[in-house]
């Protein structure tokens, strides 16, 4: 097993490497940049996330001997690349936009500038983080645009790799979600952590009652309990009668949402819980979130349409080499095509602060009145310009997002499919 992220990559990153040291152009100066070329159909904007995740991959970079024995197994077997690769430091900068920043289609949100095999070295480690960070946090923020300060929950560890089931519940919480059921994530990333029973635990007593009055015995009144495995009538009846009037919330987890919800309430309310909370949960996304706005619901579990494809599609960013040598390059393949140079980017916004437009020209900008300056230096030198633990990281990320989130116009967090909130103009 690889102890570290030098493995974590295709082998045509290596092989490019071992052709460039032969050639003699390994050491060319490069600028790659990190975009999308457009945001999934429908979206109207993205939200950056992972770059603090990369920033840490990055500092652990290294091909230990352990990596190097199975690099030759694999038939790498090139002694200048092997003995290139067992001295691997990064020593280039990093620039891009701030993590938590809405992008857009041309929007260079990382840029890597070193020497080419470095540089190149760098490519699939930082897609796929970044790729799949912010397809995460992107959904993430339209969930919590439509919950409008309902909390949402992150439960979808159990839909996806343990190790991505971390990487999302961080980058969910960066776009606004209140906590996670991932317990790795809150030691990790110091994110508040919640959960309380499946039906599992119902059906192993001989009946609600039981499974109820142990729960509230191990957890408090102001537990969660689940009250959907038989019949939802008598499972809140039973569950106020364990409780009492001070049960902290229930669960519904099938069925008619809204409808169930609605329900909920009002016989609560005649049980005299008139504070417990009704919890929902059962496959949500954005849509359907929405679609409970009128049912009295205090919060929203999302799992798989959070950590899946299907209700986070990629964010599509793909890494491209701009400049060679102070020289812009660029590809022009028919749909595929890039703009070359080193590029610049402010946020234009009007008199109330609301954002206008996004500006990205391969010359430097002259900011004017209400722009905001979105590139900023993130590694120089192989060392990063602000180091941060990751609980601080990552605080810092939800706090940017957030007040970029403000900025945006009101038709940004609408659902329906539509044009980008804003803008690109291409200087």
């Amino acid at each position: 097993m690889p102890t570290g992220p030098a493995l974590l990559t295709d082998r045509y990153e290596l092989t490019m490497v071992a052709a460039a040291l032969a050639d003699g152009t390994a050491d060319r100066d490069c600028v790659f940049e990190v975009f999308a070329r457009r945001l999934p159909h429908g979206r109207r904007y993205g939200v950056l996330a992972g770059t603090g995740r990369l920033l840490e991959a990055l500092a652990a970079f290294r091909f230990t001997d352990e990596d190097l024995a199975a690099l030759h197994e694999q038939g790498l077997t090139d002694r200048r690349l092997l003995d290139w690769l067992a001295g691997f430091s990064f020593s280039g900068d990093v620039d891009g936009y701030a993590e938590g920043e809405l992008f857009f289609p041309g929007s260079p949100v990382l840029t890597v500038r070193a020497p080419f095999a470095e540089a190149v070295l760098l490519e699939t480690l930082v897609l796929s983080v970044l790729n799949h960070d912010s397809a995460i946090a992107s959904a993430a923020a339209r969930m919590v645009s439509a919950a409008r300060g309902r909390p949402c929950i992150e439960m979808g560890s159990r839909r996806t790799h343990e190790e991505a089931a971390v990487a999302a519940a961080r980058a969910a919480y960066l776009a606004g979600f209140a906590a996670t059921s991932n317990l790795e994530a809150g030691r990790r990333y110091g994110l508040p952590t919640t959960g309380t029973s499946a039906h599992a635990f119902t059906l192993l007593h001989d009946d609600e009652a039981a499974a109820f009055r142990a729960q509230v015995a191990a957890l408090g009144i102001g537990t969660t309990l689940l009250v959907d495995t038989y019949d939802v009538d008598e499972g809140i009846r039973t569950a106020v009668e364990v409780a009492g009037p001070e049960l902290g919330a229930i669960r519904l987890d099938s069925g008619d949402l809204p409808t169930l919800a609605t329900h909920a309430r009002q016989l609560l309310d005649e049980l005299g819980a008139t504070g417990t909370k009704i919890i929902v949960t059962s496959d949500l996304d954005e849509f359907a979130i929405s679609g409970l706005m009128a049912a009295p619901v205090d919060g929203y579990g999302v799992g798989t349409s959070l950590v899946t494809g299907s209700g986070a599609p990629t964010a599509g960013m793909v890494y491209k080499l701009v400049e060679r040598d102070g020289v812009p390059v660029a590809k022009r393949s028919e749909g595929k095509n890039s703009v070359g140079g080193r590029k610049h980017a402010v946020r234009r916004h009007d008199g109330s602060g609301t954002a206008t437009a996004e500006v990205v020209s391969s010359a430097p900008i002259d900011p004017g009145n209400g722009d905001r300056r979105l590139v900023v230096e993130l590694v120089r030198g192989g060392e990063p310009c602000t180091p941060a633990a990751p609980r601080a990281a990552l605080a810092a990320a939800r706090a940017h997002h957030a007040r970029a989130r403000e900025a945006m116009p009101a038709e940004a967090f609408a659902l329906s499919r539509g044009d980008c909130a804003i803008e690109t103009v291409t200087a």
